[in-house]
Order: structure tokens, then sequence, then C-alpha cells
């Protein structure tokens, strides 16, 4: 197409009616237009794709952040009941008409009831991450909030700072510390990178640490693994996943499978409890003593399962962390 005209502001009103359509519609493919005059060339790509369609949730008549309207939390529970109503109970302190979404995947389970608790059944010993996957298919809130059963709300556990964070920056999760019965908080930031290979795939290598705090918030730092209490944009939480092959162990699988994908933060002074897991071998229950011998797998399978997860999934031939 040839477009001439005496004058450039003539011309420069032709060319604002020029529009663009590929002739092949193809996904995430790209077209490469030329465009030139007497003495100059250009090429520009235009990316083949809909556009994305925003989404719009409801947050509540209140000025300030519903943390009702805006956050649900979910949780998956193995033979830990009363661990779990322990959480709840600390929740209900703080958060009162919060929903709470719990995945079950105990052989004989029992009921777990009260207002804004939903409570999912699953086959006996489905696992982990198939739990994560069942928690967060049925969020309906803009974020959601990962807890373990075994966590305990407190003052400091500031869901309302969470929301703030993800509000105002381009964050999809941001994660808190982790305080244990010791009074060690631990934070557990690490940066992720892939060296790239041949043939035999690339290297992956994971250090302690983070890349930069960020604007606006002291306390808050973007990183590529955080530690196992995070909120995040469900909608983002969705498009990764959990790998369901992670049955009783796995934390960093998430974070591998989401690289490049999300945007991950880690604040420092939103803080939930751990309870205590010192327990005297005579003083163990029968659940007790069940629930360690799914925990804590022999090696032999675990090796075999971590092998599986990151050399051949992920097509890596070697890892080093730090």
């Amino acid at each position: 197409m040839t477009l001439s005209s005496p004058l450039l502001p003539a011309l420069n009103r032709q060319l604002q009616f020029v529009t663009y359509t590929n002739t092949v519609f193809h996904p995430k493919t790209a077209d490469t237009v030329q465009f030139g005059t007497k003495a100059h060339k250009a090429a520009f790509t235009i990316k083949i794709r809909f556009g994305t369609i925003p989404k719009l949730y409801y947050s509540g008549p209140q000025k300030e952040y519903n943390i009702s309207a805006l956050v649900t939390i979910a949780t998956k529970t193995f033979l830990r009941y009363e661990k779990l109503n322990d959480l709840i109970n600390s929740i209900r302190k703080y958060y009162s008409t919060v929903t709470i979404v719990i995945a079950d995947d105990n052989e004989h389970p029992k009921p777990v009831r009260g207002p804004h608790i939903e409570h999912y059944i699953m086959p006996f010993g489905k696992g982990w991450f198939a739990g994560r996957n069942l928690a967060v298919s049925q969020v309906t809130t803009k974020y959601i909030l990962w807890v373990d059963d075994d966590f305990i709300f407190t003052e400091n556990t500031k869901l309302e700072k969470m929301v703030d964070i993800l509000e105002k920056t381009t964050l999809d999760l941001v994660g808190g510390a982790v305080r244990e019965v010791t009074g060690y908080t631990a934070t557990f930031r690490h940066t992720i990178s892939v060296e790239e290979g041949g043939e035999e795939g690339g290297c992956l290598h994971i250090r302690n640490g983070y890349h930069h705090y960020i604007e606006g918030f002291p306390s808050c730092v973007v990183a590529d693994a955080i530690i196992n209490f995070f909120m995040g944009r469900t909608d983002r939480v969705r498009e990764v996943g959990f790998d369901p092959k992670l049955a009783r162990e796995g934390h960093l699988e998430f974070f591998v499978d989401a690289l490049g994908s999300l945007h991950i933060g880690s604040c420092s002074d939103i803080i939930v409890n751990h309870a205590s897991k010192i327990k005297l071998p005579w003083t163990k229950t029968d659940s007790q003593k069940a629930y360690e011998k799914f925990r804590y797998p022999s090696s032999k399978s675990t090796s075999s399962l971590h092998n599986g997860i990151y050399y051949f999934k992920n097509r890596f031939k070697c890892m080093s962390s730090q």
C-alpha cells in the first residue's frame, strides 16, 4: 500500500486511519510489518492475540479494604483436626466473616462446621498440592491467602497490609513471615535462575536472598521464592497451579513453575505463628504417628519424586542451592 501527499499534516492524517488485520489467526504468534519512505525504512512487530478482558471483583461498600469481600483463606488438612481447629479459632478472633476453604484428604474425615467455612472432602491421601488446587478452584474473591493448617493468627497477621501491597504494586503474590515457638521468625527468601544448557537441559540455581526493596514498603522485598504463608491474586495463582504429583512434600516446586510468570514479594512485618512441632515420643498420639508416616516418606521415594519433578519435567540436568 502506498500513501502520498504534498502536505505532511495531510499524510499524517491518512496514516491515522490505517489498520492491520492478520489473515491467519494464530494466537501467541506475531507478524512483522515494514514501513518505508524514500529515505528511511522501519519494521515493527504486531502480536496476534485478543485483548485482555478485565475481571471485576466486588470489594464491598466500605471505603477501606473490606477483607471479607476481598480475601478467602485456604488451607489443606490431613490428620491434624486439632491444629486445624486452633487455626480457625485464631482466624475468627481477628476476621469473623472471612471465608475459609478447607481441602481434606483424611481417610475418615470429620465434620468441620461453622459460619463462612467450606469443607471439601477429597479421596484419601490424594495429597498436598492436589489439595491446594482444590482449595484455589473454589475461591471467588480477588485474593487468596494460603496458610498451613498448623498456623496461628496473631495481632501481627495483618491481611489489610497484604491487600494494600497487592493493590498498590504490580506484585501477583506477597508473603509474610512465620514465627516459631522458639521466637525465631523466618521469611524464606530466595532468588531463582536457570542457566541455559544444551540438549541435556539447563541448570537450576537457588540462592538465599532477594532482588531489591519495594518502593513505599520498607519491610518488603522482591524475591522469586518465599515462605509458605502468602496472599496472591486468585486468577494468577490458578494460572500456575500446583503439581498434583507432590503428595506430602513440596514448596519450591510451585515457585519454579511460577518463574517468569508471577511477580513475587515478601514482607517481614506481616507475621503468623507456627504451632509447636516438638513432641516427646511417648506423648505422641496415634494420629500424630500416622501423620509423620505420611509426611516424611522414605528417602528413596522422595529422591525419585524429586528427580522426576525437577529434572525430567523441567528438563534440568543439574541443580544447585545455597
